[in-house]
């Protein structure tokens, strides 16, 4: 239960908006209805097609790790009212959330869904259990991001309208993401040699994070088959990132060949660029109130996320606007942030939102991004919050915001509060 003091500072802040309660004080104020989180993990992040992951589709993939939240949080299954999966590219997706709930060992009862928008779907997950919460719809819910690159590929955008592909903004959503990686690269002068440098400093975070074995409370091992060449299979134990390379230097990525010499600047390449890659991640959400009174402990809160709009052929500056946007909804300003997670779907998008924002690259993903650990498109949004907290436990910091780009022309963003 709230103590009495914290339950007069709710009163107060709601009666006085302009109390010494502002900015990121009532952002880490605690009230009984804040919205909570009680576990946050993930999988491993493993290649597409080449991985551990390969050939473990979403149903599998999702069994696994709701198996392991089931386990972990130790929480009563009947308890968990909703399961909402964000999710990009598999077929099925509906049935297949579903049935994997079942599966997994959550009863009738436990209800599921599908959200799908694009990079940001986990973190639309998140933030779609989070207003049913708030709304009073139910009490407790699982958000999990996931996604099978390795079974579902992406084709890109499928066969349109002319009133869509004549129009000056709608028709640009025929074009390949890797097509507005270069439109941004062009339109905002980002070097081919700022985009490596950004791209080696990703992979160096990640390895000296997976050296360190910073990652070990983010990760949940899980046993998956994998075939042989000949197709049999063997069991294997998954516990490990897989596509973070060793010892990468801003000047062995500068001899790789641009990916899309198509499309003027061309200073894309398969080194500056992320990873297509498998992996999930779970965060438990309820209010306070209810998780003091069912004994889950609390390791984060959910604060606000929001999402912005805007022309598609530069998706990749998203960023630049939902953390404004985001930052100005809880009254906090960016020196106020402890750590940025920013998706890096591209180091020219990556460039630019830094440098946009003047943000202090020390605090920008610091074990690494999409670009060394992957991007399982459905996955990130919930990825990088179990990222973000993780590493605010390491640091004893307390803030932190994550977002990324989304395909078609928007960005997204959230606040979460670390309470280790």
């Amino acid at each position: 239960m709230a103590s009495a003091g914290e339950r007069l500072s709710s009163v107060l802040s709601h009666l006085n908006p302009l109390s010494e309660l502002s900015g990121k004080n009532k952002l880490l104020a605690k009230h009984p209805d804040d919205i909570v989180i009680t576990l946050a993990i993930r999988t491993p992040l493993t290649k597409a097609r080449k991985g551990a992951l390969k050939d473990t589709h979403l149903d599998e993939l999702l069994i696994a790790l709701l198996t392991e939240v089931r386990e972990r949080s130790k929480i009563n299954p009947a308890l968990v009212e909703d399961v909402c999966v964000g999710n990009v590219l598999a077929v099925g997706q509906a049935y297949i959330a579903r049935s994997s709930v079942l599966a997994a060992g959550f009863p009738a009862t436990t209800a599921a869904s599908i959200v799908n928008r694009f990079c940001s779907s986990g973190l639309l997950a998140v933030q779609q259990i989070a207003n049913q919460i708030i709304a009073g719809s139910i009490d407790v819910g699982l958000a999990v991001g996931a996604e099978s690159m390795s079974s579902t590929p992406d084709d890109g955008a499928p066969a349109m309208t002319t009133k869509i592909t004549s129009h000056p903004i709608a028709g640009q959503n025929v074009q390949p993401m890797g097509q507005t990686s270069e439109n941004v690269a062009g339109d905002f002068s980002i070097s081919r040699e700022a985009m490596d440098k950004f791209a080696a400093a990703s992979f160096q975070k990640a390895e000296k994070a997976q050296k360190g074995g910073w990652v070990a409370d983010e990760i949940v091992p899980i046993s998956v088959k994998v075939k042989d060449a000949t197709g049999a299979e063997k069991s294997v134990v998954v516990d490990r990132d897989d596509g973070v390379r060793y010892g990468t230097t801003a000047e062995s990525l500068g001899k790789i060949r641009a990916a899309f010499p198509q499309w003027s600047p061309s200073r894309t390449t398969g080194g500056n660029a992320s990873q297509l890659t498998d992996g999930a991640a779970a965060i438990l959400l309820m209010k306070r109130s209810k998780a003091e009174e069912i004994g889950q402990p609390i390791v984060g809160k959910f604060c606000a996320a929001t999402i912005v709009g805007l022309e598609p052929r530069i998706m990749g500056i998203g960023p630049a606007l939902a953390i404004p946007k985001v930052l100005g909804k809880v009254g906090l300003k960016k020196e106020d942030v402890d750590i940025f997670e920013i998706n890096e779907a591209f180091a020219s998008m990556g460039v630019y939102c830094v440098n946009e924002l003047g943000l202090d690259p020390s605090k920008v993903n610091p074990r690494g991004g999409a670009i060394a650990l992957g991007h399982p498109l459905g996955c990130t949004g919930a990825r990088q919050i179990v990222t973000a907290l993780s590493e605010l436990r390491r640091r004893d910091k307390r803030v932190a915001v994550t977002s990324m780009c989304v395909g078609t022309g928007m960005g997204m963003a959230g606040v979460f509060v670390s309470e280790h």
